[in-house]
């Protein structure tokens, strides 16, 4: 009987030191939701971006993708995003699609410019860039040592 109250008392622990850890990796981590207002952006190609990926400026998290969908007449992604409320994005910002690292997820790269017109609830951001998948790449440095190849010949 001693010997199944004492496993009681440790497993106890056990759950308790789990919830502690979860509720410290929680809350030092970026995962919670971001509250603010929410702008839009167009883009050609989002390969690898999802729902939840980040929104950075300077490669600290400002915001996060809320909803993707394709333009039925423009053929074009539409990214939707929320920032937070006290960064106020200036009406030329530019926003990119990059990546974390060579296996790392996708996220929108956010560029401040210098405009004195502040981005509001439901603006769009007018220049992206497009994101360049790894085949591209790796497509093109393979022609360019091919064509160099056949240079030195």
């Amino acid at each position: 009987m001693k010997r199944s109250v004492i496993e009681t008392i440790l497993g106890g622990v056990v759950l308790l030191v789990a919830v502690v850890f979860f509720v410290f990796a929680y809350t030092s981590s970026d995962i919670q939701p971001v509250h603010g207002y929410t702008v839009t952006a167009r883009f050609n190609a989002v390969d690898g971006l999802i729902s939840g990926s980040d929104a950075r400026i300077g490669g600290v998290r400002i915001g996060s993708v809320t909803h993707m969908e394709i333009d039925q007449e423009a053929y074009q992604a539409v990214v939707k995003m929320v920032i937070q409320s006290n960064i106020q994005l200036p009406e030329d910002t530019m926003a990119v699609i990059s990546s974390d690292g060579l296996l790392g997820g996708k996220y929108v790269r956010l560029e401040p410019g210098n405009s004195p017109i502040k981005l509001g609830d439901g603006g769009v951001v007018q220049k992206t860039k497009d994101v360049v998948s790894l085949e591209e790449m790796l497509g093109k440095v393979i022609f360019l040592v091919a064509d160099e190849g056949k240079a030195r010949r």
